[in-house]
């Protein structure tokens, strides 16, 4: 599936319907606790914060049905059914079409912080988390904005014009490199005194 067969969605906490907010969890925590081994709170208060937006990539659902309309069925079947319990390696359809998320916070000092970005196991590979950060950019503007990255994505980021902004660190024990981009810096219209 290209990043251009899903659509974007962008959303604050109270405008998220419970079953998207289910599946934009599912999927986060399938991968970080589960996956990367990493038993944290992952439920931090931050994502019910007024600024926070959360971003993600989904697939379109059928005439007449909501990805994951399937998942009900999946989730009831028992054991080794495509939703039963232990199941973080599938790919959108374990996660209502939820293809990537992430999450912008609004930091006190007026900065935006990416996090929590994430693509479905099944969905790796398809270009997605690019097009997930462009759509995240988007929605930063001209603030600027910082994110901690997984050092193996250091150049990933940095390709959507993050800079390393201080030392790597061990978080989880998992190596971080802080980042940051700054704003475009803005031209002066001709005549204009500096």
């Amino acid at each position: 599936m290209s990043p251009q067969t899903v659509e974007a969605r962008i959303a604050s906490f109270a405008q998220l319907d419970a079953r998207t907010l289910h599946d934009l969890l599912r999927l986060r925590v399938d991968v970080f606790v589960v996956e990367q081994r990493c038993p944290y709170p992952e439920l931090d208060g931050r994502d019910v914060e007024p600024g926070t937006r959360h971003v993600w990539l989904t697939r379109p659902a059928p005439a007449g049905r909501r990805p994951g309309d399937d998942a009900d069925e999946a989730v009831e079947g028992g054991e080794g059914s495509a939703g039963s319990k232990g199941d973080a390696g599938g790919g959108a359809e374990s996660y209502g079409g939820v293809v990537a998320y992430l999450r912008i916070l609004a930091d006190p000092d007026g900065l935006a912080r990416i996090g929590r970005v994430v693509v479905a196991p099944g969905a790796r590979g398809g270009g997605h988390a690019g097009r997930l950060m462009a759509e995240a950019l988007a929605a930063v503007g001209d603030r600027p904005c910082v994110l901690e990255a997984q050092s193996h994505l250091v150049d990933f980021y940095a390709r959507h014009g993050f800079a390393v902004s201080g030392p790597e660190y061990v978080e989880d024990g998992i190596p971080h490199t802080p980042m940051r981009r700054q704003p475009a810096p803005t031209n002066a219209p001709e005549g204009a005194e500096n």
